[in-house]
């Protein structure tokens, strides 16, 4: 009987336990021999199993020359590094699902791994279960990529989605959230667009085939997203996501960004709400195709790691080459990142102003000294200080322009503040 592959296992958190469990129930061609832990009291989580199957070791697999993939769940930058680095180099393949240490350390281990003829595969770092990273280099492989747009973390989607649909603030559906359990205690990495950011540089690399330096891409979160926001967005025909946008541009750049957008009603992305993410792909020949699905969570992650761990069980002592459409190979070049001011897009802004004669010419004034042309202006409304509430929604422009022409309003001694800025998607 052909011997089962063996497989090292680092975490048996929330993913690393649906790992787990996924491969003693329901797969027989790999094994796990062993499984390094630095909690050791989850051990007693599994009682069923042998308590030589833990270790609070990583040495052991790495060090193991029987342990062939090397799969990876505690997350972060340090140590998880290192113990890739390690494993890498005694030439076992790498299984993870660490988002933050691709986007930041790709580049070093994927030139490693060529290096030491191992693969790196990371299908859960980009949308837990939905299965993307193979098809952008394998099924899609024979186009031109040309946009990827993607709502790419649960917690901010499923924040706006009862934002919307409740009326409720920011601060009372996150608190909402963590109590649920669909938001960390620290949410920092999902509301600012940390987390979206790394998913998106990853997303761009893969679509470009070049290296994203992450500390380029833009990222804002959706923490000044307000109800007022959302029902206005609503009453225009848009709903607010958080959208991972990735677009090449004539000059050769790349424009990669995180932030909220209204995205229309009429757009098959709009309509994914709550914990679900999705990633809409445009290319030649395929023009448009878009995939959806829960994009965390225990047994959804676990079958993304658990499909990259039978990829490379079939191929390993099969070929001498495994996985070539996964290797990036030593010369690939680093992108060129648009910066966020050079690019063009189409706005919403709201500002709060005196309810004087005069206002709205002097908005219309500042947006055409600043090249910008508006689809409309909108006084929507008088507060209980008298004050207006006026929507402005541009046509195409540039970013830099739209920034001087929200510096231009906030000096105007008729405006008392510029409450938001949000793009619009086309």
């Amino acid at each position: 009987m052909e011997r089962k592959i063996q497989i090292g296992l680092l975490g048996v958190g929330t993913v690393g336990s649906g790992v787990l469990e996924t491969v003693l129930n329901n797969i027989d061609t790999v094994e796990i021999k062993k499984i390094a832990e630095k909690d050791l009291s989850k051990v007693k989580q599994y009682p069923e199993l042998s308590q030589s199957l833990f270790t609070d070791n990583v040495q052991e697999l790495i060090n193991d020359p029987d342990i062939k993939i090397f799969v990876e769940l505690i997350g972060g930058i340090n140590p998880a590094f290192d113990f890739i680095k390690q494993a890498i180099q005694n030439k076992k393949h790498i299984v993870t699902a660490n988002k933050e240490l691709i986007a930041k350390r790709g580049k070093e281990l994927f030139q490693l791994a060529e290096e030491n003829n191992v693969v790196i595969l990371y299908e859960a770092a980009v949308a837990g279960g939905i299965p993307i990273i193979m098809p952008l280099k394998q099924s899609l492989s024979a186009n031109k990529i040309t946009r990827i747009a993607g709502i790419l973390n649960g917690t901010t989607n499923y924040i706006l989605t009862k934002m919307e649909q409740e009326g409720a603030s920011f601060e009372e559906v996150l608190k909402e959230a963590q109590n649920k359990g669909y938001a960390e205690a620290d949410p920092t990495a999902d509301v600012k667009g940390y987390d979206a950011g790394y998913k998106t540089a990853i997303l761009a690399s893969l679509a470009f085939n070049k290296n994203i330096d992450i500390n380029s891409v833009y990222k804002e979160g959706i923490d000044r997203i307000s109800p007022v926001d959302i029902g206005y967005a609503n009453e225009f025909g848009y709903k607010i996501k958080l959208i991972g946008l990735v677009q090449n541009d004539e000059d050769e750049s790349i424009d990669v960004r995180v932030h909220p957008m209204l995205v229309p009603k009429d757009y098959s992305i709009s309509r994914i709400d709550g914990v679900l993410n999705a990633i809409l792909i445009e290319g030649h020949p395929v023009k448009r195709v878009m995939f959806s699905g829960p994009g965390a969570g225990k047994f959804p992650t676990a079958s993304s790691v658990v499909g990259d761990i039978l990829c490379l069980a079939n191929e390993i002592n099969v070929a001498d080459y495994p996985l070539p459409m996964m290797r990036f190979g030593k010369n690939r070049k680093d992108a060129k990142i648009k910066d966020i001011k050079e690019t063009i897009n189409k706005y919403y802004i709201r500002v709060t102003a005196l309810n004087t004669p005069g206002v709205i010419g002097d908005l219309g004034t500042i947006c055409g000294k600043n090249s910008i042309n508006l689809h409309g202006i909108v006084q929507k409304e008088i507060l209980e200080d008298g004050s207006a509430r006026i929507i402005l929604l541009t046509e195409l422009a540039k970013e830099k322009d739209v920034q001087q022409a929200v510096k231009d309003m906030a000096e105007n001694p008729k405006i008392k503040e510029v409450n938001n800025l949000i793009r619009v998607m086309e």
